[in-house]
């Protein structure tokens, strides 16, 4: 909040706008949005720890929070549903630096994949979120020297490669396939971000149907304030089978 975070929530304009790991706690913070934006947060029962939140325009059908009881626990995911669409809100867990969550993390993406699934039989789902994996070698600056970390295991990297398969698409590799240096997070390190060393580990995907309406999507690497930067979607849909 103090290294502009409302300056470029004011500037972006987003219809949804999609918040992860904001380690806060209920009451914590009152965020003065305006009267545009209705606000739904997903409190991690740790404190300081995790969390998700989605500030959206348009009021939802309906808002669930979390997958299962499990996952709820560390609030990392919401879903709100409006008329032509789902929007899913998700901070993949980490499988730490020595790996100790990775077995925790597999089964996490299994949970995760079948619920997008289930959702995609009933309306299109667009996912926004901190996916916490690198998925192609161009996705990481330095692949040969990171491969088997945290983030880029084969394990984790298998697991997007099946949740694409599924019936997903990455909106940046599908309008910039061969693109590489294009990059989401970097290490606090001194001089890596001025260098460019990082990884793209945040992504919007998007139900394959809806691919052919993909406007933009980008990486908005020049915005500081955290070791993420925002990734941005723009999608040729309405809000309801009405249009509006």
């Amino acid at each position: 909040m103090n290294k502009g975070f409302l300056d470029y929530f004011r500037s972006s304009q987003a219809d949804i706008f999609c918040v992860q790991e904001t380690k806060l706690q209920e009451g914590q913070i009152e965020l003065e949005l305006g009267d545009a934006y209705k606000q739904y947060w997903n409190y991690a029962l740790k404190k300081g720890y995790s969390g998700t939140a989605v500030f959206s325009k348009m009021e939802p059908l309906s808002v669930r929070y979390g997958v299962d009881d499990e996952t709820e626990a560390e609030g990392r995911v919401i879903t709100l549903e409006f008329d032509a669409f789902y929007l899913v809100d998700v901070y993949t867990p980490n499988a730490k630096r020595d790996l100790s969550r990775l077995p925790y993390r597999l089964e996490w993406e299994d949970s995760f994949r079948s619920y997008l699934c289930r959702l995609d039989a009933n309306k299109p789902v667009i996912v926004c979120g901190d996916m916490n994996v690198a998925h192609l070698d161009i996705d990481v600056k330095n692949a040969k020297s990171n491969y088997g970390n945290s983030g880029f295991t084969d394990e984790e990297r298998a697991k997007m490669t099946l949740l694409l398969e599924s019936g997903f698409t990455d909106s940046f590799r599908y309008l910039y396939p061969h693109r590489t240096d294009a990059f989401s997070w970097w290490s606090f390190m001194p001089k890596v971000r001025e260098r460019n060393i990082g990884w793209r580990i945040d992504y919007f995907l998007v139900s394959s149907r809806l691919s052919s309406e993909i406007r933009e999507a980008s990486i908005e690497s020049q915005v500081l304030g955290s070791d993420h930067c925002p990734v941005t979607l723009m999608l040729d849909i309405p809000y309801s089978s009405e249009g509006s």
